[in-house]
């Protein structure tokens, strides 16, 4: 990937990412707020401002870094996780459940108003290319961080999900891979198992479920 080409890239996903990231982070502070836990509250990250969220390292120098080495072809990245105390939420085990499945739901959320945006700008007659580009980067960047965040393994928001649906001798079980949770899903990623039999599947499907979602908007402009 030559240097235009790198520039052109990152200044269509910028805006996305950004606010996939943002909003998935503070969905998670909201939930866990709502149901008993203000930690995350009290330490400002129930906010939509992006520099609470963004990590440094995990959520620029990575993915850049990826992306160059790679020349596009694998990109991984990460913001700085919400802290949630568990004990303090009032249903501890319950409440994780909408805790952890807040942030890949406020993804698929957006996935659907970057969709309406499409469908509108292409409906409208709206040429500008730079603009559909990042509305469908906006749909793609949220699908991804939903369904790679489903993965149930903790400490991915699916694992937790996971967690809060088994019952309690198998929860705890499952819970203690939280610590390695993040190299596993790593090693996954490497070889190829997370994005082939995971992430490349579930991302049609529910791309698929938008597209349908989106038909009735999309027939007032045949």
């Amino acid at each position: 990937m030559d240097f235009s080409n790198l520039i052109q890239t990152l200044a269509v996903y910028a805006l996305p990412v950004i606010f996939a990231i943002t909003v998935h982070e503070a969905a998670h502070g909201y939930v866990a707020r709502h149901f008993g836990d203000p930690t995350a509250a009290m330490l400002g990250r129930v906010t939509l401002n992006p520099l609470k969220h963004v990590d440094p390292i995990g959520t620029l120098l990575m993915p850049i870094a990826l992306l160059l080495l790679t020349k596009g072809a694998f990109v991984f990245g990460y913001a700085k996780p919400v802290p949630v105390n568990f004990g303090q939420l009032r249903h501890p085990k319950r409440d994780m459940i909408w805790v952890a499945a807040a942030g890949p739901a406020s993804n698929l959320i957006q996935a659907w108003a970057w969709g309406v945006l499409l469908v509108l700008l292409t409906g409208l007659g709206v040429d500008e290319t730079f603009f559909i580009a990042v509305a469908r980067a906006g749909v793609l960047v949220n699908v991804l961080l939903a369904v790679f965040n489903l993965f149930p393994l903790p400490p991915l928001d699916g694992g937790r999900v996971l967690v809060g649906l088994l019952p309690m001798r198998a929860a705890i079980t499952v819970s203690r891979i939280e610590p390695f949770g993040i190299f596993i899903v790593l090693g996954l990623v490497l070889v190829g198992v997370l994005m082939t039999w995971w992430v490349t599947p579930l991302t049609h499907v529910t791309l698929a479920l938008l597209d349908v979602l989106l038909t009735p908007l999309k027939l007032l402009f045949s």
